[in-house]
């Protein structure tokens, strides 16, 4: 281990009260540590994905990979579920604030998803303040009261806790080793790992998490090498650790069998997104031109067909292996004031999950604790007195790579509606995630970095594909400047006094460099953190 005085560690963040309890000697060591054995290999596998998106770019698309095929053809399953694992019918998702803590492990969920990724802004408070909410929560002495005197308390059954990195292209610029920021996987996981790993395991469960953003079973590798140390160097018994991998990206679509292998002593399954798969599409096949153009994307569905395709092959991947298959976001927020915008939204809420439950997920995530009932009782109404669905194996499901690239099929027009959605939703999340927060509610949705990344990324194929909109006017910078200017305008006349003037002008420039510049951005949150102090 390194040692705890270690000269060439630095932390330039600043501490503030209780961050000397995370940000223990040893605890820094440790993190310390993770980077020394494991950073080149993060930094191997960043080059990886430029080499792969050249090839994608020069007609080498993406497929089922001949190299692995002994993988997918194999008899292998993944590690049983573990205690707190098992069931999984209904998980909330959300930043790892106090008062969503609480909330999140009080909402009647089977799991939390606690997020240091899209859900919040990174900033050195909010990533630290986080792991101190967690550890807290462990040893139930957390509690939070509002400005205006309402208290929130645990109760006595709590959610499983499940924790959410960052993606391993973030970096945490704040902590330094040998002159070289960590990445904010490595500190977000061995933060947690450190001081949480055993807590939860004297509670009976273990240390979980979901891992974003893999592009590759090498990334998956990595993670598990990473786990298989953690353990070894913590004095924790091999295959505690489990992790749900989240196959958000179009490669990793190709690579579920694989990915799952890698991980097999520490899988807990797959998940199915949206936001952050369709983003990924746009971003591998950009230079594709219009077979890979997506329209208005509330209008693409998971019933689309190339969207069916990975929910199915998901679905049996997992089971067919023995790890779950976790279906994608319910994010409306119920209206404290509109019982028929209430009564509509439940209504499609039930239907989605109903149809995730009628392919064989084995749970579904919602973004609200209102949602948590509706989403258990179409849940239980499949599986009766079954934890999970583990034994429907999908044998009829058949899918190939070209159903995974039809994206075609998903049908639909680019309307004037669905731009301005696009324009004005990420303007209003970029607003609120330079300013510090993650989780923001935009059009009675609660919305995270992926609709933003999804919503800055069609407005950029569109422009450069030279797509018309249903009306026939084409989609140029000029008419893009244009709606930002009057979606603003809306913003600043809705919000009055409250709007503010300098957050908006930051977003403003934002967006126009991740939606309009010549090259893709691969992330949009690169930019907006490098502008972070």
């Amino acid at each position: 281990m390194t040692n705890p005085q270690d000269v060439d560690v630095k932390i330039t963040g600043e501490f503030e009260p209780g961050f000397d309890q995370i940000l223990t000697p040893e605890a820094v060591a440790f993190v310390a540590e993770l980077h020394r054995r494991f950073g080149a290999r993060r930094d191997e596998l960043m080059a990886l994905r430029v080499a792969r998106q050249a090839e994608i770019d020069a007609g080498n698309g993406l497929d089922f990979l001949p190299e692995t095929a002994h993988v997918r053809e194999g008899d292998w399953r993944v590690a049983p579920p573990a205690p707190g694992l098992v069931d999984r019918r209904a998980e909330i998702t959300g930043p790892t604030d106090r008062k969503m803590t609480i909330n999140a492990l009080n909402s009647g969920a089977k799991v939390w998803l606690a997020d240091f990724e899209d859900a919040i802004t990174p900033t050195w408070s909010n990533v630290v303040s986080g792991q101190i909410n967690l550890r807290d929560a462990l040893d139930r002495n957390i509690d939070f009261s509002t400005p205006d005197g309402k208290s929130y308390a645990l109760g006595e059954e709590l959610a499983t806790i499940v924790v959410r990195p960052r993606g391993w292209h973030l970096v945490e610029k704040h902590f330094l080793v040998d002159g070289q920021p960590v990445a904010g996987a490595l500190v977000d996981f061995g933060l947690y790992f450190f001081h949480c790993a055993q807590r939860q395991i004297d509670a009976g469960r273990g240390p979980y998490f979901y891992l974003p953003k893999l592009e590759s079973h090498l990334e998956a590798r990595l993670w598990n090498d990473i786990f298989v140390w953690a353990q070894q160097e913590r004095g924790i018994p091999q295959g505690t650790i489990r992790a749900t991998v989240l196959i958000e990206t179009y490669p990793a679509a190709f690579e579920m069998e694989e990915i799952l292998y890698e991980l097999r002593e520490h899988s807990a399954g797959l998940n199915a997104g949206r936001w952050d798969y369709l983003f990924s599409i746009i971003k591998k096949y950009r230079n594709h031109g219009a077979d890979f153009v997506l329209p208005d994307r509330n209008s693409v569905t998971m019933t689309a067909p190339f969207m069916q395709a990975y929910c199915d092959l998901l679905v049996r991947t997992c089971h067919s292996r023995g790890a779950h298959a976790i279906g994608g976001m319910a994010a409306f927020i119920p209206s404290r004031r509109d019982e028929q915008v209430n009564a509509t939204a439940f209504a499609k809420v039930r239907e989605d999950k109903t149809r995730e439950a009628t392919i064989g997920f084995d749970g579904s995530w919602v973004a609200h604790p209102d949602l948590v009932p509706l989403c258990r009782e179409v849940f239980d109404g499949f599986l009766t007195d079954k934890p999970n669905q583990l034994d429907r194996t999908r044998d009829d499901v058949k899918v190939d790579a070209a159903a995974l690239l039809d994206v075609r099929s998903a049908g639909g027009e680019v309307t004037e509606a669905g731009l301005r959605n696009n324009v004005s939703a990420a303007l209003q999340y970029l607003a609120a995630w330079t300013g510090g927060l993650g989780a923001v509610a935009i059009f009675n949705l609660m919305e995270d970095a992926a609709t933003a990344e999804i919503a800055r990324s069609q407005v950029w194929q569109w422009v450069h594909n030279d797509i018309n909109l249903a009306d026939g006017r084409r989609i140029t910078r000029d008419l893009v400047e244009q709606v930002i200017d009057e979606e603003i305008d809306k913003v600043s006349a809705a919000q009055g006094s409250a709007f503010d003037a300098d957050s908006y002008a930051t977003a403003r420039a934002l967006f126009v460099e991740v939606s309009l510049a010549d090259e893709f951005v691969e992330f949009l949150t690169l930019p907006a953190y490098e502008r972070m102090p």
